[in-house]
């Protein structure tokens, strides 16, 4: 199983665990308390059964931008598109593309280690960049399931023709609406992320991923730093 995977599973079961109700606490508590936990959990599970899906997924950003999120699976590879550049990560290499230059430059670095966590700067630049990934999304709504003072509630849509069930939430640190498909895909998500005005929503799903989707941009500069490389 991807390690993004385990990772996602491993938070709803932290906050589960976090949320266990104690004897200081009223009838009333626990059932706030196990109320979040199922949102939580119920999130987590529909991103984490996505990893480990073959799909393509375009996004609308504010300002006509887009981004995009295509996966694979044996082996496991996915990209990340977002406004002036592109994130692959593959068995081969990370690949770190920028492209608002004359031509598009990347930058090959080594691998996650098989079964390790992905680091949470690995996805830094496409979340700057508009393109919010899903554990951030976890990470968000753990914070507010731990927040005693969050109000969380919970909704249905339609999101690009496809089913999806939304959380509101309303916190200190921070009010956002996310959204994730029947299939686990993130469908749109509003709210701030490190501080930033952050807002995307889903404008194409498919099963299918096209032919080279994991390969650098044509054309490109390419610069190999893993160990041998040139």
């Amino acid at each position: 199983m991807p390690a993004a995977s385990t990772t996602l599973r491993m938070l709803a079961v932290s906050v589960i665990a976090s949320l266990t109700v104690t004897g200081c606490q009223t009838f009333e508590d626990a059932g706030a308390a196990m109320g979040r936990s199922e949102l939580v959990n119920d999130l987590a599970a529909r991103l984490d059964r996505a990893l480990e899906l073959t799909y393509s997924a375009d996004y609308q950003l504010p300002g006509g931008q887009s981004a995009a999120i295509v996966q694979a699976q044996d082996p496991v590879r996915s990209a990340y598109t977002y406004p002036g550049g592109r994130l692959t990560v593959t068995p081969e290499a990370v690949t770190r593309c920028t492209t608002t230059g004359p031509r598009p430059e990347c930058t090959l670095a080594t691998p996650p280690t098989p079964g390790s966590k992905p680091t949470v700067t690995l996805f830094g630049e496409a979340n700057k960049q508009g393109l919010v990934t899903p554990p951030v999304v976890v990470g968000l709504l753990t914070a507010a399931a731990l927040d005693p003072q969050a109000v969380i509630k919970q909704s249905d849509t339609t999101i690009a023709g496809h089913h999806a069930a939304c959380v509101d939430v309303q916190s200190s640190s921070g009010d956002f609406t996310a959204c994730v498909t029947t299939e686990g895909v993130l469908g749109s998500f509003t709210g701030p992320v490190d501080g930033k005005p952050t807002e995307l929503a889903l404008s194409r799903y498919s099963a299918t991923v096209d032919k080279g989707a994991f390969d650098p941009p044509a054309g490109a500069g390419v610069v190999d730093n893993r160990p041998g490389g040139s």
